[in-house]
């Protein structure tokens, strides 16, 4: 499991202007369940992304599709863990 802790580039200005296609971006994710949860850090410098996806390398490729990353909105860091407490279908692959 991985979080992606996205930090903004660009003034809350620059950052609306591809907020909807970041929110379609994210939308796919979830359809394809790759993403379990996501939403702004408070206050909004960034935000936060749960994602349950087989492996680093396939994530940062999806990543490059992100919208905010197609513009430069937005920095991402991904911090890998391995889960062994929560919620049964939280931790299934």
């Amino acid at each position: 499991m991985f979080i992606i802790s996205l930090h903004y580039l660009q003034p809350m200005t620059e950052v609306e202007k591809h907020l909807d296609a970041h929110r379609t971006f994210l939308d796919d994710c979830y359809k394809q369940h790759y993403f379990i949860a996501s939403g702004p850090k408070v206050p909004r410098t960034g935000g936060i992304i749960l994602a349950r996806i087989k492996d680093r390398a396939s994530l940062e490729a999806l990543i490059e599709l992100d919208p905010f990353k197609i513009h430069g909105v937005a920095s991402y860091e991904i911090i890998e863990f391995m889960p062994n407490r929560g919620l049964p279908e939280s931790l299934e692959p």
